[in-house]
């Protein structure tokens, strides 16, 4: 596997591939990467630590293009399961890809933060090995579309030219010459065409870190909302139930996905991470665990359903004629409208005049193009001058319309400010790339949003303005700005940009205006999470205190596409992660032949869905439940799995690596 990157993600990705799925992995970054410490996953602290030092001690220096590479730069064939080497490139350019072993790969993830960068990557890697696995990270969904679907084609022709050529005249030696034809003899390069075509997957898949993330950032700002994973009209939605009373065990719903920690109200408790023991988050308990829970609470599985295309935002830059004017404004035209009937009535019953001749005569008076009535009686001159005066009060009246309505129309496309009276609220710091995806996560929870924002050219500003979210435009760190966002009315609070101490500088600010405010913040450094949250808690045992990292909810979900498995998403439980994966029984011996409560296996997977679409629609629509609601989710615990069977399930990272059936990889000629 090769990772290429310039931020957290590749690193935790490089991280998750070695520690969890044993990979051999080859982690491309640039110079200024060199000094930065990998997260550990899956790994004891020391043997991550001893692991660093042996490959700074055994880096090489590069070939004079700007690439340095650690040992075993020569094959790969010396590198065992779970090893990494690392490669430095300024650049991610032909000879860096080539250093870097993509042409023998098996997957190359391209996870820069620039997409130009990662396609421009994912081009060249497809020209020098058209069998490898691509996943890109792109933050554009609709060019990333049309460049799976380019990167999928070109791989498709390629493999149909190497086909062509090897179902030719086959006695002629190839290009690179018969000495590197392991196996030769007749037939040797059509039998190790198919042989490829089956063990290599050269599908290509587009990722978005932001996507995945949004909506666990999205449901942890918000208490009693339902955690979501949406992927290709599925959508799995998960809800976190607070501990029942003394001896009660929580509703399990469809299935209980997990069991929080018993020490989720203690300030002193632990965090919810991999490493809280007994005392932390329980992932796919069994009956028995449930049962014997009580007081703790529970993630589970509330309802699945289908969802369609996704609506508008309803209301556009354009406003609804009921807005255009302010309450006063309108209750002035009322006012006005409710003088000329009682002109126009008073006129009817002095003249005898018909009601419509009284309302016409009426309405000359009141804009003042009728004849004076001079030698009228005195009741018809007294009802002239009020029509003039009541028209007098009705220019300004309709100057003020006028005005108004241009204003709304003006602010229509600019940005709005927080209004007077609002309270309950979600104050949403950053609306870069992450905060953008969360910003209509929001919206589409129908959840009443004010964005604060430094840079005046940022990404999510135009989202905001025309969903018509209001803005406050300055520095979080200054006097007046959270204050200006109403945060001491605020419901929550999520902190998520990019740089951790302005995240953890908003939040203290907040907690010292509201120190029940719900907090979230978005940090990277582990070890800086957990102590953040633990004084946090402590601080404030009232409140509720998250912190939450980018690149931990989405490594999952692009490790598993480096793997060829669909990972349809990513649900956190506390600290840690759970996923849910679409999965082909056959070649897996812990489902095939199994019913589904024997496939069943507690902390590492659980089937829950059942697709029932066929192999063909499959093929012309691989999203599960593509062309409608085709899973079924009610399956009896007797039902035998078989190999044509296509799961939805829910497993942990370990879990979902031995379903996998990860081994080490023999060394080139064992």
């Amino acid at each position: 596997m090769v990772v290429a990157g310039d931020d957290a993600l590749a690193q935790r990705l490089a991280a998750e591939l070695r520690g969890v799925y044993g990979e051999r992995v080859t982690l491309v970054v640039p110079p200024a990467q060199h000094g930065v410490r990998p997260p550990v996953v899956g790994r004891a602290r020391a043997t991550a630590l001893f692991d660093r030092v042996s490959a700074a001690v055994n880096r090489a220096s590069g070939n004079g293009n700007g690439i340095g590479g650690g040992g075993g730069g020569g094959g790969g064939s010396d590198e065992t399961s779970g090893s990494e080497r690392v490669v430095e490139a300024a650049e991610l350019t032909e000879n860096a890809l080539s250093y870097a072993g993509v042409e023998r790969a098996t997957a190359l993830a391209l996870v820069y933060d620039d997409d130009e960068t990662n396609i421009r990557a994912a081009l060249t890697a497809r020209r020098l090995n058209p069998r490898i696995r691509l996943v890109l990270r792109l933050y554009n969904r609709r060019l990333g579309q049309h460049i799976e679907a380019l990167l999928d084609q070109a791989s498709a022709l390629a493999a149909a030219a190497a086909s062509t050529a090897a179902a030719g005249p086959g006695s002629a030696p190839d290009a690179g010459g018969g000495a590197n034809s392991a196996g030769g003899g007749p037939g040797s390069d059509a039998s190790r065409a198919g042989r490829n075509a089956e063990v290599y997957d050269a599908s290509t898949t587009v990722l978005s870190d932001a996507d995945t993330a949004a909506p666990a950032l999205a449901a942890t700002a918000v208490a009693g909302t339902s955690k979501v994973v949406q992927t290709d009209g599925l959508m799995l939605r998960a809800v976190e139930r607070p501990p029942p009373g003394p001896g009660a065990v929580a509703d399990p719903g469809l299935c209980t996905l997990a069991l929080l920690s018993a020490t989720t109200n203690d300030p002193a408790g632990a965090d919810g991470s991999e490493s809280s023991g007994a005392q932390g988050p329980q992932l796919l308990p069994d009956e028995r665990a449930v049962a014997a829970a009580t007081g703790r609470g529970t993630v589970v599985l509330e309802n699945v359903s289908y969802s369609g295309p996704e609506l508008g935002s309803g209301r556009g830059v354009v406003p609804w004629f009921g807005s255009l004017l302010s309450r006063r404004l309108r209750w002035s035209f009322v006012g006005l409208v409710a003088c000329v009937v009682g002109l126009a009535v008073a006129s009817m019953l002095v003249t005898g005049e018909q009601p419509l001749q009284a309302t016409y005569l009426t309405l000359l008076d009141l804009f003042a193009i009728n004849d004076p009535a001079i030698g009228q009686p005195l009741g018809r001159q007294l009802l002239q001058l009020c029509s003039g005066l009541v028209g007098l009060l009705l220019l300004p009246v309709l100057l003020a319309a006028v005005l108004e309505a241009l204003g709304t129309f003006r602010s229509g496309s600019a940005l709005r400010k927080p209004p007077r009276g609002l309270s309950g609220h979600v104050v949403l710091l950053g609306v870069g790339k992450i905060g953008t995806r969360v910003l209509a996560r929001l919206r589409e929870l129908r959840i009443p949003v004010v964005c604060v924002e430094a840079d005046p050219e940022a990404r999510g500003l135009a989202l905001a303005r025309s969903l018509r979210v209001p803005v406050v435009l300055g520095d979080v760190t200054q006097e007046g700005v959270l204050e200006a966002a109403k945060i001491h009315r605020a419901h929550a609070l999520l902190a998520l940009t990019s740089a951790d101490t302005m995240n953890l500088e908003a939040v203290l600010s907040a907690r010292t205006l509201k120190p029940d405010l719900r907090v979230v913040l978005r940090l990277y450094d582990d070890d800086f999470a957990t102590a953040v949250y633990r004084t946090l808690r402590a601080a404030h045992p009232g409140a509720l205190t998250r912190s939450r990292s980018v690149s931990h909810l989405a490594a999952p979900a692009f490790a598993g596409a480096m793997l060829g498995r669909q990972i349809l998403g990513a649900i956190p439980v506390e600290r840690r992660v759970l996923l849910f994966a679409a999965v082909d029984v056959g070649g897996h011996p812990q489902l095939e032949g199994r019913t589904v409560g024997e496939a069943f296996r507690a902390g590492a997977w659980r089937v829950l869905a059942l697709d029932t679409a066929t192999p063909e629609e499959r093929r012309a629509d691989p999203a599960p439940g593509g062309r409608g609601p085709r899973l079924v989710w009610d399956l009896p615990s007797t039902y035998v799995l078989k190999p044509e069977d296509r799961v939805v399930l829910a497993a942990t990272r370990r879990g979902l690596a031995e379903l996998l059936g990860r081994r080490p990889r023999q060394r080139a000629g064992t």
